[in-house]
């Protein structure tokens, strides 16, 4: 039996990937300073793992953190810093053999819309390193990113079709045989499939985690919009009205909550960038909610203190993120508590 486990789950640790020059990034001060923030407060209630490039980077990291403790390094290449879409995912898999398994999906760079050699390779980079080596592994032939698929630990996967179905993922497989293989090595019992287009400047063809996310079995947060004006407004009430149908595994609604979009915020170029309050973060103890320097912040983390009472709720700041069309849920990968890690060194 595979168990996909809910965000919410106890944690041993989160995964991000610091910003390098060799990247994306043309604001990278603005972004390290968003990482400095990250990093601190993870570290504060669980022990975090930073991938860097090599020895010079690491050196430049810790600099920077300074004295901050419960941050360990492991060193490897990597084309971008959104680990949720390259970072393997971990399954609870009752086996006579094993009990668990860190699962590495194929990466192809959302679509093949980016280079993406080294982050396909990074598993394997990792399964190698001795904070995981000698847990079981798996690499499957499938095209599949963690930001695409939401769990609540219970056996309910919410996903989209536009992602999931898009040709640019997993040409040689019908959509029946892409929803049987998610189901079966990500052990879910159902599929809750919304039909959602991305939001703009969002280059993942509509992952989940920018559009609706499990706070427990019972409730869904999910990015809504208030003002008609908006090029948003008619998608996210079809999303919402979606929503409404679906029924829990006991066959009641669900409990929504909605996190209205910040004003929009444009690049360089008048690209509109796909800011919003889903992309937060469930970590021991703490939910972390990104946030844009907009009005609608305190909307997002009122209605979340409500979904959360037992955690205490962190903004941070995510305005430099979106700059690179991701933000927080997208550059973080938690590592559940029942994959013990090695960090003596």
């Amino acid at each position: 039996m595979i168990r996909f486990p809910a965000e919410w789950e106890p944690q041993s640790a989160v995964v991000i990937a610091w910003p390098h020059a060799s990247g994306d990034f043309a604001n990278l001060s603005a972004v390290e300073d968003s990482y400095h923030f990250i990093a601190t407060t993870i570290s504060r209630f669980q022990p975090l793992i930073i991938i860097c490039k090599n020895g010079e980077h690491e050196v430049h990291i810790q600099g920077l953190l300074k004295s901050t403790g419960n941050i360990h390094f492991v060193q490897a290449d990597y084309n971008d810093i959104w680990v949720r879409d390259t970072v393997f995912l971990s399954l609870e898999w009752q086996h006579p053999k094993a009990k668990l398994q860190l699962v590495n999906f194929r990466f192809n760079g959302w679509g093949n819309k980016y280079a993406h050699d080294a982050d396909n390779a990074l598993n394997l980079a990792l399964f190698a390193h001795p904070i995981f080596k000698g847990h079981p592994t798996a690499t499957v032939d499938l095209v599949l990113e963690g930001g695409s698929v939401e769990s609540d630990g219970q056996g309910t996967l919410m996903t989209t079709k536009n992602c999931l179905f898009n040709p640019n993922r997993n040409p040689d497989l019908s959509q029946t045989a892409i929803a049987s293989q998610v189901q079966n090595y990500l052990g879910a019992q159902r599929i809750l499939w919304v039909e959602q287009d991305n939001l703009a400047g969002d280059d993942t063809d509509a992952h989940i985690d920018t559009l609706a996310r499990f706070c427990d079995a019972e409730t869904i947060a999910y990015s809504s919009c208030d003002d008609a004006e908006d090029a948003h407004y008619q998608s996210l009430k079809n999303m919402e009205a979606q929503l409404k149908a679906f029924k829990t595994a006991a066959g009641e609604p669900y409990k929504l909550v909605a996190l209205p979009l910040p004003k929009p915020i444009s690049d360089e170029n008048g690209q509109r960038l796909p800011a919003n309050y889903a992309n937060f973060l469930i970590i021991n103890g703490a939910v972390l909610v990104p946030i844009y320097d907009d009005a609608n912040d305190t909307v997002a983390l009122e209605r979340l203190t409500a979904c959360f009472p037992a955690h205490e709720i962190i903004a941070v700041p995510c305005r430099p993120l979106v700059h690179q069309y991701g933000s927080l849920h997208c550059a973080s990968m938690q590592i559940p508590a029942f994959v013990g890690l090695n960090f003596e060194p």
